[in-house]
Parts: structure tokens; C-alpha cells; sequence
């Protein structure tokens, strides 16, 4: 069977109950992508571990998804900027005691930061994006892969971009940032291709009503860009079994 398109993706209709069973992690589980995901997810019969650096934003999630009946989330903040070696070897841990496995990591979590040319880019801004958009990323994969060994059914989401495509001016760290998230998508594609393979993609999700987006466009009508729920299918999709053997595939969900 063929891997199916964005177009296909973006018809996607979940069906009751299609996560039930599932552990999954979401990063960035306060913001406006991140949030919906969770929500949708838990709604779904999954299992979800919120990841973010504000507890009190996460608490927030962790409310919502409870007043909705679904299954009980998790919350395990970790600040990308700030965590080490340490924070990351303690997640897994206790992701490990808890849960024993991991059926899916979402990448969603990442900072914008300044738009402007290279030559006037500030230096400590581009580490910082940098840092949270790729390193981190890549160490807390890097860190929850034997757990994701675990599971029968492995999924990996990256968050991509537009702006992973083909340069635009202005766009800085984040789209370099973007760039390198889909190099680390297609590498682990390849490498985790095994006999027990551990899927690994990548979802652009348009633009969003979001403050990311507000910010890279402030004289934007909001009111004219679709809202985090309208692009869910994608993800869902690759995260649940229907996405099983769909593996090293960028879908754009608009």
C-alpha cells in the first residue's frame, strides 16, 4: 500500500476510541497546537503525558481534558532552554515507572523568535531557537527511544513549517531550525526502519489562529486563519494505528 498524500490526511475522520490504549507525549501542551492535540488525543482514549515549562498553563490542559471525561493526563514539565542531561534522564524515568512504554512522541513545542535579516539577527536569540526548536528535540528523542522500543506500535511527530521548504528572507533561526527538524525526521526514518520499526514524520500545520503567528504577522486578520482543531487530522493519524507502516513523510495540513 501506498503512503497516502496531505490531501488524503486532511479528510481524515477519527473514530471514536481509535487512541484508546495509548501513551503519548506532547510537547509544548500549553500553547495553542500543542493544547488542541492534547485534548484531541485524551478525547480520543489516549493516555497523555503534557509536556510544556509552565505548570500552571499545563494544569489548565490537565483540567480540561478531565471535565471531559477522558482518561486522567499526566503532567511532566521540562524547560527546553534551561533542562539538562539530568531533567531529561529523570523524565524517562519516571515515564518508565509510570507507563513502562511510550506509543508516541509529538514534537510541538518552539519558539519563533526574531524576525529579521542574518546580518542584524542577534546572536543569543539564534542559540535559543536553535537550541529549543532542534537540540532539544533531539534530546529528548534521543532519551525516550528505548521506551519507545516498548511499544508494538511506535509513532514519532515532528512539527514542521512553511518555511522548511524553501528559504524565505527574514525568517532566521526558525526556519533553519525548521530545515533541521526534517533532516533529524528523515534521518531517524531511516536509521529506526527495523524489523520492530519506530515510525517517524513530519506535519506542517499551516497558519494558525495563534500569538506565534501574530507575532510573525501582526497586521494579520486572525479571523481569516483556521484554528488549531481544524488541523488535527494529520497528526491524530500518524500518532493511531491508522498511520501503521507510514514512515519518513512530510504532510502539509492545509
Amino acid at each position: 500500500m501506498s503512503n497516502p498524500t496531505s490531501a488524503d490526511l486532511r479528510q481524515y475522520a477519527s473514530e471514536p476510541g481509535c487512541l484508546a490504549g495509548r501513551v503519548l507525549l506532547v510537547t509544548g501542551a500549553s500553547g495553542t497546537l500543542g493544547s488542541a492535540l492534547a485534548l484531541e488525543c485524551a478525547r480520543l482514549g489516549a493516555q497523555v503525558i503534557l509536556n510544556g515549562r509552565s505548570v500552571r498553563k499545563l494544569e489548565k490542559v490537565y483540567d480540561a481534558i478531565v471535565a471531559g471525561g477522558a482518561p486522567r493526563p499526566s503532567i511532566a514539565p521540562l524547560d527546553f532552554e534551561k533542562a539538562d542531561a539530568t531533567a531529561y534522564d529523570s523524565l524517562a524515568t519516571s515515564m518508565r515507572r509510570e507507563f513502562g512504554r511510550l506509543d508516541g512522541l509529538a514534537h510541538v513545542g518552539a519558539l519563533l523568535g526574531d524576525r529579521s535579516p542574518i546580518l542584524h539577527y542577534d546572536v543569543p536569540t539564534w542559540l535559543k531557537v536553535m537550541h529549543v526548536n532542534v537540540n532539544a528535540p533531539f534530546l529528548l528523542t534521543r532519551t525516550l527511544l528505548p521506551l519507545l522500543a516498548e511499544s508494538t506500535d511506535p509513532s514519532i511527530v515532528f512539527t514542521t513549517s512553511g518555511v522548511s521548504v524553501k528559504g524565505r528572507a527574514y525568517w532566521g533561526a526558525y526556519a533553519v531550525s525548521k530545515f533541521a527538524d526534517e533532516g533529524l525526521m528523515q534521518v531517524l526514518a531511516d536509521e529506526l526502519a527495523t524489523d520492530r520499526p519506530i515510525r517517524v514524520n513530519s506535519v506542517n500545520p499551516g497558519a494558525l489562529r495563534s500569538p506565534m503567528r501574530a507575532m510573525a504577522y501582526p497586521g494579520e486578520d486572525p479571523m481569516r486563519l483556521k484554528t488549531a482543531n481544524e488541523v488535527l487530522g494529520p497528526f491524530v493519524y500518524l500518532l493511531g494505528p491508522a498511520g501503521r507502516g507510514v514512515t519518513g513523510c512530510r504532510f502539509d495540513a492545509q
